[in-house]
Order: C-alpha cells, then sequence, then structure tokens
C-alpha cells in the first residue's frame, strides 16, 4: 500500500486499548489473583500504565465469567470462658499513624481432609502487613506464643500496643508474661465484641477466599508449604489493600517509614 511497516504498529498516545488487548491483561491479573474483584483489577492496571475506567473493567469481567463470589464457613476458635486476667480495650477509636504502633493477634483454622490446622497470626495496624506467624495441629498457647516471638524478632516493640480478643491463649501467664518483659501494652476487645480486631479478621478472610478454598488442601504439609507462601510473597508482597490506596502493604509499609524518617530529619535540621 506504500505505507511504512511502522505505520502499522503505530498506536497513539493516550489512545484506548482494544477489548481483546484489556481482556487478556485482566485475565493475567485474575489468574495470579482469582478473587480479585473489578475494583482491585482496575488499580491494577493503572499501576501497570493502562488508562482504563472500572465500569469498562467491570463489563468485560462480566463477559468473560471473572466476576465470583466468596464461599462462607465458621469455627469457633476462642474459648474466653477462663478466670485468667482479661484486659481492657485500649484501641477504642484509636487511628494508627505508624507502623508497630499497635498490633492485632487472633488465631484461625484451615480445613483439611480428615482435621483443621489452626493459623496464629499478627498483622500491623497501620499498614496491614502480617508481621508474626505460627501453625500447627492444636489449638494451644505455643500457638500464639509462635507468632509474638516471630514478630518480636522481626519488628520495634517501643510504644506498642498489642491488641486481641479475651481467648485464653492470648490470656495465659507465659504469653502475658512476653508481652510485659518487651513493655508491650495489653488491649482486649470486649466479649463477644469482635469489631475492634476487625483488620485482622479481614487478612483471614482474604487467606481463606484467595488461597485456601482455591486449593483444598488435604495434608498438613500442603498447608506448611502454601500458607507462608501466600502471607510472605502474595499477601505482604503483591496483593492490592483497598484501603491503602491499592497498594500491597509492604510497599506502603516502606513509602510511609521513609517518610517519617525524612520528617525526622527534616526536624533535626530546624533543631540545630
Amino acid at each position: 500500500m506504500g505505507i511504512p511497516r511502522s505505520t502499522y504498529y503505530y498506536k497513539p498516545k493516550g489512545g484506548k486499548l482494544p477489548d481483546m488487548d484489556l481482556a487478556e491483561a485482566i485475565e493475567k491479573i485474575a489468574l495470579d489473583f482469582p478473587s480479585y474483584g473489578y475494583r482491585r483489577i482496575t488499580a491494577e492496571l493503572h499501576r501497570q500504565g493502562l488508562r482504563v475506567n472500572h465500569k469498562r473493567v467491570l463489563r468485560l469481567m462480566r463477559d468473560k465469567n471473572l466476576l465470583c463470589r466468596a464461599a462462607k464457613a465458621f469455627k469457633a476458635t476462642t474459648d474466653s470462658s477462663h478466670c485468667l486476667t482479661k484486659y481492657p480495650n485500649l484501641i477504642d477509636n484509636l487511628v494508627p499513624y505508624r507502623t508497630d504502633q499497635v498490633w492485632h493477634a487472633d488465631i484461625t483454622y484451615i480445613r483439611i481432609a480428615t482435621s483443621f490446622v489452626y493459623l496464629a497470626a499478627l498483622i500491623d495496624g497501620f499498614s496491614r502487613k502480617v508481621i508474626g506467624y505460627g501453625l500447627g495441629r492444636t489449638l494451644s498457647a505455643d500457638l500464639a506464643m509462635a507468632a509474638l516471638t516471630d514478630a518480636i524478632s522481626k519488628r520495634n516493640t517501643g510504644e506498642l500496643i498489642h491488641h486481641s480478643d479475651q481467648g485464653i491463649q492470648y490470656c495465659s501467664y507465659d504469653y502475658v508474661k512476653v508481652l510485659k518483659e518487651y513493655g508491650i501494652a495489653i488491649s482486649m476487645s470486649g466479649k463477644a465484641n469482635p469489631y475492634d480486631n476487625a483488620k485482622i479478621e479481614s487478612f483471614f478472610r482474604t487467606l481463606k477466599v484467595e488461597e485456601i478454598y482455591m486449593f483444598e488442601y488435604e495434608t498438613y504439609r500442603e498447608v506448611l508449604e502454601r500458607i507462608p507462601y501466600f502471607i510472605e510473597e502474595v499477601y505482604n508482597r503483591k496483593r492490592l489493600h483497598s484501603y491503602l490506596g491499592y497498594m500491597p502493604p509492604e510497599e506502603f509499609e516502606n513509602i510511609n517509614n521513609k517518610k517519617m524518617k525524612g520528617n525526622e530529619s527534616h526536624q533535626l535540621v530546624l533543631i540545630s
């Protein structure tokens, strides 16, 4: 036709991506994160440099049958019927403004073919990053202690509040002793009032919908192999969190820690 080859491949800047190409990009994201809704898919497309409206993403996801509904299940993991000391709620209406200000702790279950496996975890109340966890076959205090020890080994425990429910694992003598040894303030939700610990409950729901329900573990070994990978590689480093402005927890934490250090340096200059 007498035109340069480059003309065939040229795409105007700011042009609209064809539905076929956009659908392919959406499917790649949905393959890595099967339970992402259209809002998170849109946010990830924006992070990849694609200009697209969330309504268009929703339409294509409907056309490709990529929208899904979460399954629900429940098993009690909290035993607050004990005579151990229970502590008051210290985080009522508290909005964290930095990392390692509030840690949220809780325990959930993972169903396998013949029994259950239990996961104890702690997340940072500011960044929503999972900072410590432990896996076990029983709901013992040792399980919660393993998660706490893991978190303490990685994080700053100065001026910190540890928040949990009134479960026997978190009221146990050994657990409370460790918190007091590190000068960590102890906070607990009221009985049958889980709202103050909703942040970690949200993480558990994400874990089950996007990992556990997808793979239907059969053995304890499968749990030990898959759960650490999901927590460390997927949830902390890749999964977009709507509360964090559609950033992964680790990225959000790194950005805000740098800002905090920058502000401290600026203050030191002004003082001097």
